[in-house]
């Protein structure tokens, strides 16, 4: 299976051409927050469209720059993750949408104990050994993934505990635009492709449980 990871878009398409041909060799597509730049359905619409005039199958959480139109939209079109999952060809998919509490006041922020419960919501439907695809916009806490400019870590502690002990194939996060890169919890692979306006994306490739995942550049 192949699934490809955007994440940050906040509303900027202009490459999502360019990236077509990949985008439609994708098993599944996931988007990892902050779909638009604090905008609400219709914005997310517009996003969501120039992906699926490529993509089959389309999933995604909403970010923290996402008001809730955006989280009713992926309801509505049947592709919310956030604090559910899925099952595609033997591979679940869960999620987590927003972040923790930012000093900017975004419109989908949550502390840690909601985020415990969302994750929970999210494994609930999955079965113990099942294999899957973690899709959350907060990146877990110490990791190449989740450090600002400044160096400070600030992923969730709660979300790094989930990881560690159900251990999903890859967790495909977002958030920390600044912190593209590639980390390990366990097995679990973390990956991080940063704003796609920078035209990034994550590439995952699970074959019989092995899974593989970097950041590419659009061509």
């Amino acid at each position: 299976m192949i699934v490809i990871g955007l994440s940050d878009i906040h509303g900027q398409t202009a490459a999502m051409d360019r990236l077509g041909k990949i985008l439609q060799k994708a098993d599944v597509v996931v988007l990892a927050g902050d779909i638009t730049n604090f905008g609400n359905a219709r914005h997310a619409g517009r996003v969501v469209e120039s992906v699926r005039r490529y993509a089959g199958c389309v999933l995604g959480v909403p970010g923290n720059c996402d008001y809730p139109g955006v989280a009713a939209y992926l309801d509505q079109e049947g592709m919310n993750l956030h604090a559910k999952s899925r099952v595609i060809v033997d591979i679940g998919f869960a999620g987590l949408g927003g972040s923790l509490f930012t000093p900017f006041h975004t419109p989908n922020e949550h502390s840690e104990t909601e985020i415990r419960r969302f994750l929970s919501g999210a494994a609930a439907g999955l079965p113990e050994n099942l294999p899957f695809v973690l899709v959350s916009h907060q990146p877990p806490i110490n990791t190449n993934c989740d450090r600002i400019r400044s160096g400070k870590h600030v992923g969730s502690r709660v979300l790094w505990e989930f990881i560690e002990t159900r251990q999903p194939l890859v967790c495909i996060t977002g958030h920390i635009h600044e912190s593209v890169d590639t980390d390990r919890i366990g097995d679990t692979m973390i990956i991080n492709p940063g704003r796609f306006g920078k035209g990034r994306y994550a590439f995952v490739e699970i074959r019989d449980e092995i899974t593989f995942a970097e950041v590419r550049s659009i061509a």
